[in-house]
């Protein structure tokens, strides 16, 4: 079936249509686009499209830009779209327009990949052609080229900066797992990021959103409303014996299958069906994954761990205190705050990134145990193997991004996993410790 873009959209086309970001989101918004015939010109600082600026002059040659979820509202560049006349659509919202399957739509702080990848591998099992798509890594856009028919199922990840833009999606159902503090350097409030994500719910059928426990008691702190019986009870789950020997066990992922439950109860699919699939089901890599035991020593990769909740969770699985590296770059948050939370949880910390200085200024207050690493990973692990003893866990749980060291996460938790495999070689040198 040929995508027909809608009548509004049409003399938005005639001229080429400007792409904002050469990344995940810019490579799947350029493939729709040319698959509709429509001239397309890329713009990316990082050099990967055709221009590395974007100006009131450029607005002129343009109707229509699409943009990655990296540009914020107020973003210069989209500003200049704006005054000059063109139609600004984030990449989600323009892959919307042309879906015509169903999309269940999965947000929250932390979980949602794991939530979003685990329902498209439960409605697989159940028969049905679903496909992971948004912030998980997959373009909208890219699966909207490929698979538009009537039929399929989208489950679809979305971001506090995907959600905050939306015109045109709308969700069959949403699932927003939890919420605590994050992205303050892009929403600078908790209660604006609340509400970026917030905006899903009222472009969700009624009776279609299901919000986890944390998601409830912030809307009464924030006082805002949520749909009628939205509400699932995600902390505090007595255990699950048909969930025994699966990823959803234990707490973090119990809340993930609460949710996923509430859901699947609304389908024809038969419960065991989803059990079933949680039993088949592995996490993706980098998150809380056991890389090695070397010497009675535990090693873990967390690295997909960007904001204090998810370093949380990942402590509350180990019985006692572990070796924990952490620090990147900042996402706003109380910073002294956080490294005092660690105390009495994590035995000594390791600090690496642009954030060392500051966390160990907090845990030197708080009395935590720590060392500062400096831009240096492998000094960390070093540092943690030379300190560790039989028993003992090390754990990466950054608690922030990895930009200012890294690639992304994926590279963090990779170069961990290399180190931790060549733990038995000298270890570097550190820049300070406490």
């Amino acid at each position: 079936m040929p995508l027909v873009p809608p009548d509004f959209l049409r003399p938005l086309l005639e001229r080429p249509v400007a792409v904002f970001g050469a990344g995940v989101s810019g490579r799947g918004a350029r493939e729709l686009l040319t698959a509709l015939g429509a001239a397309v010109v890329v713009y990316d600082r990082q050099g990967g499209g055709e221009r590395p600026d974007f100006a009131a002059a450029d607005a002129a040659r343009h109707r229509l830009v699409v943009y990655s979820p990296g540009f914020a509202p107020a973003h210069p560049w989209l500003e200049a779209a704006r005054a000059g006349g063109c139609a600004c659509l984030g990449e989600l919202d323009f892959a919307a327009l042309f879906w015509r399957g169903r999309l269940v739509a999965v947000t929250g702080t932390n979980g949602k990949t794991t939530l979003t990848e685990f329902l498209t591998h439960a409605f697989r099992a159940a028969g049905e052609r679903a496909v992971a798509v948004g912030n998980v890594g997959h373009a909208f856009s890219q699966a909207t080229r490929l698979e538009h028919g009537a039929d399929a199922l989208a489950v679809c990840e979305v971001s506090s900066f995907q959600a905050e833009t939306l015109e045109h999606l709308r969700p069959a159902a949403t699932l927003w797992t939890n919420f605590a503090e994050d992205h303050l350097d892009r929403h600078g409030t908790m209660a604006a990021y609340f509400d970026a994500k917030h905006r899903l719910l009222p472009r969700t059928p009624a009776g279609r959103s299901w919000v986890g426990s944390s998601v409830t008691a912030w809307a009464q702190r924030l006082a805002r409303r949520l749909p009628a019986a939205a509400g699932v009870t995600t902390d505090g789950l007595p255990p699950e014996p048909r969930l025994a020997g699966t990823v959803f066990a234990e707490y973090p992922q119990r809340e993930n299958f609460a949710l996923a439950a509430a859901l699947w109860d609304t389908t024809p699919h038969a419960s065991a069906v989803l059990f079933a699939a949680a039993r088949t089901f592995r996490l993706g890599r980098h998150r809380l994954a056991r890389v090695a035991e070397i010497a009675g020593v535990t090693y873990w990769n967390d690295s997909k761990a960007t904001n204090f909740h998810a370093v949380h969770g990942a402590l509350a699985r180990f019985d006692r205190p572990v070796l924990l590296i952490a620090g990147g770059r900042a996402k706003g948050g109380d910073l002294p705050g956080f490294a005092a939370s660690l105390r009495g949880r994590v035995a000594h910390l390791f600090l690496i990134g642009e954030t060392a200085a500051e966390l160990a200024a907090g845990a030197a207050a708080a009395g935590v145990p720590h060392t500062q690493c400096g831009a240096s990973l492998p000094a960390a692990v070093a540092q943690a193997t030379r300190l560790a003893r039989p028993g003992d866990h090390v754990l990466l749980s950054p608690a922030f991004a990895s930009f200012d060291m890294f690639r992304n996460y994926e590279d963090r938790g990779d170069q961990f996993e290399a180190l931790v495999r060549a733990a038995a070689g000298a270890p570097s040198p550190v820049t300070s410790s406490s």
